[in-house]
């Protein structure tokens, strides 16, 4: 075939004549190429990349311009001012970038290659380049990043190559300044918009929003989002409510100004971080917003300064001003998650009582939608934020209220709004979310049009998707707001959106097009660099993507509902979810997407991964689907009917053997509660070999898989037959199973035994691998934690410590770097002139109790700690349980058993080997063992005495370990004080006639012991659990001292 000569235009690019010429040739190729997919696909093969690269560069090599005036804004009249041929041409080259990026995620991996990213993002400077380029480059970006969300899950794509291009300080500081910007100019307010836009797509990744935080981008956002505060008048910075007064130079918003895209650069950032949430709601702007004036001096207004009705009865009682814009709602009846019954425990931290799951019939609560510590709710001290966020959700219409929806839920889950707030969320904001669920919900047709028209920020799909998914993070963790979205009708309407993500999608949504350059020929006769001439692997329709996103918020918002109650879990499988819900768990078939349909593209990309789109899913949606299977399968009815006629077993299997790390944890976690005993699933895993997979996940590096599969393991043995038992634990192998028990994360006294700071004897160091009491090469049993100093020099070297820290079978915690990544955003924060020193406090308080590394690892720890003793506590309960107290001995050590035992119940030591324990003898302290490993280790010695008489005489000799025991019979657990009675009562029981004498011995060992009058004072215990048991023992005792 014969080649096509070099076109004109390009020659132009390589080699321009003058600049004018250039521009002129750059003005030709965007008009050729725009709408035209084949010219687009045409191009790249010719290399046009390369010159549009080295145009974008001539602002790096041409010198920077101030393009601001000396009160720091942008100058009006350079914008219609005439720009010079350089500047218009990389104007044109800048338009030219977005719109072959427009053409999809294939068109990106010549444009990574062609080193087009560095030079276009130089541009985002509004203090060095035209207001106009900067627009544009912004626009490009958008579409950049629009593309790459379009990149099929199972291809490479170049995401994180523009993302760490994108994701340095110099350009994150540039997007501060844009959005810092106060003109109320058009172009400067697109800006701003876009700005913000770019980073709600971008912005994936913790590391990505802690830089985002320390940049100052977050304070830009917040101080934006105070200027439309006082564009509507709700502040009480001046008064009367009047917009004019600016305080500390914050400029009212405009008419101009978007509120949705700040919105939403404010929760990505925010989300997942309390640290973060707080540090945005002690921005200075809001303090200077809303200075604390008193209500008297308030007058309401409503949203964009409209004004509204305030005849009536004055009402009390505010939180704070912008309370007087919401209705008066009545109170509701809080119930409390721990006096919550039903057929299982929550799903999250459990109460002080009736916590089955630290026995054998708990469920995993290891993997979650939100983090399951308790709410703490503020008192007095809310923000006005909070409740000027429910004014906008009530004021406002469409993409709007949904941002202020998700904002707002992010500030109650951090605990950052009253708990009466409660009422206010399940009336006003839950109802408006289940409405944004509507099949035909549409937008009010006099909505001002957004600046960014990515097909992907379409309104209609950004509240299908994004509503759901902030539901469901409401909602989690309350029965209240649950009971209120399904009152308004959201499990209907969540069923139906997740069928409608499997209709058939349409045929022709990625037709391959049409070229007479075949896969194989040399790029069109370019070999000069065939990665900038070469389209990357094609991705999905926005349709197609949309879909999956859909179904993933579906999934999560489902199983955040089925949390708690069980008529809500059988109104979802009577809705015909089950179904569904087990096709999400099906992955995307990479071999099929590997061998194609056929037919391909020029680029090579295959037509059928359209098709694999539609019958597989992405790991968000796998994620999302073992959630919304792990909280159904938390009904035993369910477990029996539903779910297992839909074959629940099949696919979980294959996503235990996942490639995905987090898949194999979310499918572990479901696993925990598919081989409970009454499950009729257990017998179809144990014969696939699902032992065979816990125990290898068991040994897994990471953490969490491994805290799920002992779960998961515990579940299995208990009521199994021993031989079931004893392959358990020969498979797991038992120095394994004591070093996951012993293992403790110690605090910073424990790194100064790496330096050789703590002498013990001869001189030599504690290290992990030093012998204990038993003599065993483990970890060490008793954490030695050393309180922080105020020296400065001392939290330098604790965290160079940390750095270096290694633990053996590694943490449940984040990595370090990002916990120090936080400390520095926090530092920055501080330093900010006109932040208080209360807020420095509260962030501080907030900060500690966030990232602090080493007590976050021994929290992990202990949870792993727990699981791994309940398993030995299952392995040897039920009937015949003396074959396996035997075999533990044997294969654990008898005497290693029971000192691994009364070490978890000894209180930890503090500050005996510190820095000050060498000056001073003064500041030690202890703090007891934690009531879950407590009881964990109690109901482990109440069946070694359930056993044979022999195990009871052996129990009985074993002194320290009793001795630990007699202080547990005024713990403040009352299942702990349950446990010492039933450990007496079984010590106390004589098999038959011949076992009398030694029981009448074991009686009298109690009674020196001190147990009989401590059974005595429990008498007249306020549990009667607690009563009843006490009862019988001291029946028994006091008929053996007769």
């Amino acid at each position: 075939m014969t080649r096509p000569s070099t076109p004109p235009i390009l020659s132009e690019l390589r080699s321009p004549s003058s600049p004018a010429s250039q521009v002129v040739a750059l003005r030709a190729l965007k008009n050729e190429i725009i709408g035209h997919e084949q010219k687009k696909e045409m191009w790249i093969g010719l290399g046009v990349v390369t010159p549009i690269a080295r145009i974008l560069n001539t602002h790096r090599s041409g010198g920077k311009r101030k393009h601001r005036d000396v009160t720091g804004s942008v100058d009006p009249f350079n914008r219609n001012a005439s720009r010079t041929d350089e500047e218009e041409a990389r104007l044109q080259a800048i338009i030219i970038v977005g719109s072959l990026a427009h053409g999809g995620p294939g068109y990106i991996a010549p444009l990574n290659a062609g080193s087009v990213f560095p030079p276009l993002l130089s541009i985002l400077c509004p203090s060095e380049s035209p207001p106009p380029l900067v627009l544009a480059a912004l626009r490009s970006l958008n579409t950049v990043a629009d593309s790459l969300a379009l990149a099929h899950p199972t291809s490479e794509t170049v995401d994180d190559g523009f993302l760490g291009f994108l994701y340095t300080e110099q350009h994150l500081a540039s997007l501060a300044q844009i959005i810092d910007q106060v003109s109320p100019a058009l172009i400067v307010q697109q800006q701003i918009s876009l700005a913000a836009a770019l980073v709600a797509k971008t912005c994936r990744e913790d590391t990505q929003r802690k830089a985002l935080a320390h940049v100052g981008v977050l304070d830009a956002l917040a101080t934006k989002l105070a200027s439309f505060m006082l564009a509507t008048g709700n502040s009480s910075a001046a008064p009367n409510g009047s917009s004019t007064a600016a305080p500390n130079n914050i400029e009212p918003a405009t008419t101009r100004s978007k509120l949705s895209p700040i919105l939403q650069a404010i929760a990505t950032i925010i989300s997942n971080s309390k640290l973060r949430t707080t540090q945005f709601v002690c921005a200075p702007a809001f303090a200077a917003v809303f200075p604390g004036v008193q209500l008297d001096s308030y007058a309401g207004k409503a949203a964009w300064g409209s004004s509204i009705g305030t005849s009536g009865p004055k009402r009390q009682g505010y939180l704070n001003s912008v309370d007087s814009l919401l209705p008066q709602l009545p109170p509701i009846h809080h119930r409390d998650l721990t006096s919550h019954t039903s057929n299982f425990p929550p799903l999250g931290t459990l109460g002080a009582w009736g916590k089955q799951a630290r026995t054998s019939r708990g469920f995993s609560s290891a993997l979650e939608l939100v983090p399951t510590e308790a709410i703490n709710f503020v008192e007095e001290d809310e923000s006005a934020l909070v409740a000027w966020l429910v004014h906008v959700v009530r004021a406002e219409h469409g993409v709007t209220r949904l941002m202020a929806g998700w904002v707002l839920t992010i500030l109650y889950r951090s605990g950052l709004a009253n708990k009466r707030r409660e009422t206010g969320l399940a009336l006003l904001l839950v109802p408006l979310l289940v409405r944004m669920l509507d099949k035909d919900f549409k937008l009010s047709s006099d909505m001002p049009a957004s600046y960014d028209n990515s097909a992907l920020q379409c309104p209609e799909w950004l509240i299908t998707e994004r509503a759901s998914a902030v539901l469901a993070m409401l909602v989690v963790d309350s029965i209240d707001l649950q009971r209120a979205a399904v009152e308004a009708g959201a499990i209907k309407k969540l069923s139906q959106l997740l069928k409608q993500s499997y209709d058939p999608l349409p045929a022709n949504l990625s037709a391959p097009l049409w070229t007479a350059y075949p896969q194989g020929s040399d790029t069109m006769g370019n070999q000069d660099n065939a990665s900038v001439s070469k389209l990357g692997t094609c991705g999905v329709s926005p349709l197609a993507s949309h879909v999956v996103r859909m179904r993933e918020s579906v999934l999560t918002a489902l199983a955040a509902l089925a949390t708690f109650e069980d008529d809500y879990r059988k109104a979802i499988i009577d809705n015909g979810v089950v179904l569904f819900v087990i096709e999400s768990l099906k992955p995307y078939n990479s071999t099929a997407s590997k061998k194609g349909s056929g037919h391909t593209r020029a680029d090579g990309a295959d037509e059928c991964k359209e098709e694999i789109l539609v019958s597989g899913n992405p790991t968000s949606v796998l994620l999302a689907a073992c959630g919304a299977a792990r909280a159904l399968s938390r009904s035993v009815s369910t477990l029996r009917t539903s779910l297992i006629d839909a074959d629940l077993a099949a696919p979980l299997f294959v996503l235990l053997k996942h490639q995905d790390i987090e898949v194999q944890v979310a499918a572990t976690a479901v696993t925990c509660n598919l081989v409970l005993e009454f499950s009729p699933m257990r017998e179809s895993f144990i014969e696939s070999g699902i032992l065979k997979i816990l125990c290898e996940h068991a040994h897994s590096v990471n953490a969490m898989l491994r805290l799920n599969s002992v779960w998961a393991l515990k579940h299995l043995v208990h009521t199994a037959p021993n031989s079931l038992k004893m392959s358990c634990l020969e498979e797991l192998g038992p120095g394994w199973l004591k070093q996951i028990i012993c293992n403790d994360t110690e605090d910073l006294s424990f790194h100064s035994v790496f330096r050789g700071d703590r002498d013990i004897g001869s001189g030599t160091p504690i290290t992990m691998g030093t012998p204990n009491a038993a003599g065993e090469q483990v970890d060490l049993l008793n954490a030695v934690e050393e309180e922080s100093t105020g020296s400065s020099q001392v939290a330098d070297e604790d965290e160079e410590d940390e750095v270096n820290m290694i633990d053996s079978i590694g943490a449940l915690s984040r990595p370090l770097t990002d916990h120090l990544e936080d400390r520095s955003s926090v530092s920055v924060h501080n330093k900010h002139p006109g932040v208080s020193e209360a807020i420095r406090q509260r962030l501080a308080a907030v900060h500690d109790a966030e990232i602090e590394f080493v007590n976050q690892a021994r929290r992990d720890d202990l949870a792993v700690q727990e699981q791994g003793l309940d398993l030995i506590r299952n392995l040897i309960c039920e009937t015949p349980s003396s074959e396996m107290i035997d075999y533990i001995f044997r294969e654990l050590g008898q005497d290693k058993v029971f000192d691994m035992l009364a070490s978890k119940l000894r209180p930890k030591i503090h500050n005996a080997f510190s820095r000050e324990r060498r000056t001073s003898e003064s500041g030690v302290r202890q703090t007891p063992p934690p009531t879950e490993i407590v009881i964990s280790v109690c109901y482990i010695i109440v069946h070694i005495a359930a056993g044979q008489p022999r195990h009871r005489q052996l129990l009985i000799s074993q002194s320290e370990l009793l001795k630990s025991v007699v202080a547990l019979f005024n713990h403040p657990h009352p299942e702990v004080r349950v446990a010492c009675a039933w450990l007496v009562i079984n010590l106390t029981w004589a098999d038959d006639q011949s076992d009398k004498l030694h029981c009448k011995s074991r009686a009298h060992e109690l009674r020196k012991l001190g147990i009989y009058e401590k059974l005595a004072a429990l008498e007249s215990d306020a549990e009667l659990d607690v009563r009843e048991r006490v009862k019988t023992a001291i029946h028994q005792m006091s008929e053996l001292l007769r």
